[in-house]
């Protein structure tokens, strides 16, 4: 699969938001490969009261500021890690939440990184489907924490490739979860059906 080139992640942050429904998001792990098509995303501006950004630059959301085409992943709720797409122009500070993937290889990786070590808990839909159906389940599953926010998706090691096309009629745009400001923004995108978009 042909990687996404930096002209894509430069376009406006709500297109990017949308387009990324169908991507495959890749974690090169030692030439281990974890790969998952990315079901769910929400975009986030610079003049989103929601956003990181919104109080200007700081040393946690410095990567945010980036060009498009890097990652930041924060912490949150002293728990939990959260993958961002930077989008857009250098020094605006907007991203895309990856808020849920449809896990493709490695999924025996993501078992042990989720702590899905019974294989008891591998059968069934309902466990496999609970595998990264979240930010903070996507972000485990695929071993990804804050020592990669800022790394460029353009690379090697974490990238970002083309997949399938998402006709229109099956992409959903609706409110975003998990916000207290500007909760009326339809700014969330996800796959009409799909299994693997997050439960509000």
């Amino acid at each position: 699969m042909q990687k996404l080139s930096r002209s894509f992640y430069t376009q406006r942050t709500l297109i990017v938001a949308k387009d990324l429904l169908g991507k495959i998001f890749v974690h090169n792990i030692g030439n281990t490969f974890i790969s998952g098509m990315i079901v769910e995303t929400e975009a986030y501006l610079f003049n989103d009261p929601a956003s990181h950004s919104f109080r200007g630059l700081t040393d946690r959301n410095k990567p945010m500021f980036n060009i498009g085409g890097f990652l930041y992943v924060y912490f949150t709720y002293g728990m939990h890690y959260c993958p961002n797409v930077v989008t857009y122009k250098e020094g605006i500070g907007e991203a895309v939440l990856i808020r849920a993937v449809e896990p493709i290889d490695g999924k025996e990786v993501m078992y042990i990184n989720r702590n899905f070590r019974d294989d008891s808990l591998r059968k069934g839909d309902g466990h496999l489907h609970n595998l990264t159906n979240g930010p903070a389940k996507f972000a485990k599953a695929f071993s990804l924490t804050t020592i990669h926010s800022g790394i460029d998706l353009c690379g090697n090691e974490i990238y970002i490739t083309e997949g399938k096309i998402i006709p229109t009629s099956k992409i959903i745009r609706t409110t975003r979860i998990g916000i207290s400001s500007a909760k009326d923004k339809k700014w969330r995108f996800y796959i009409k059906g799909n299994e693997w978009v997050s439960k509000k």
